[in-house]
């Protein structure tokens, strides 16, 4: 019985760890995706390389990262190993890797 009852528990932290971890995930509109990809195809930055850096949802980038605007868009964004990586200017974590 108390093996079902660790397991249970061990369950429902799965669960509740899942959902706080979805609850991070930023959903960006629709219509800012469109204006992200027009600008950053109107305005190309060099692209810069991150050595021990993975491009991840939730990686902070260091500060000496140079974070480009999008005008009418809260987030940022910088080209790495050619991909277009938006970041929060607020906690410079990844919000989303364009490929």
């Amino acid at each position: 019985m108390r093996n079902h009852l660790s397991a249970a528990a061990a369950g429902i932290l799965l669960l509740v760890g899942v959902s706080a971890a979805a609850a991070q995930d930023v959903i960006i509109q629709p219509e800012h995706e469109t204006v992200i990809r027009e600008y950053v195809k109107k305005k190309p930055m060099a692209s810069i390389s991150l050595l021990g850096v993975e491009l991840n949802i939730g990686t902070a980038l260091p500060e000496t990262v140079e974070l480009y605007e999008v005008p009418d868009v809260q987030y940022r964004y910088v080209i790495v190993d050619g991909r277009t990586v938006l970041v929060d200017p607020s906690t410079r974590k990844i919000v989303k890797v364009y490929d």
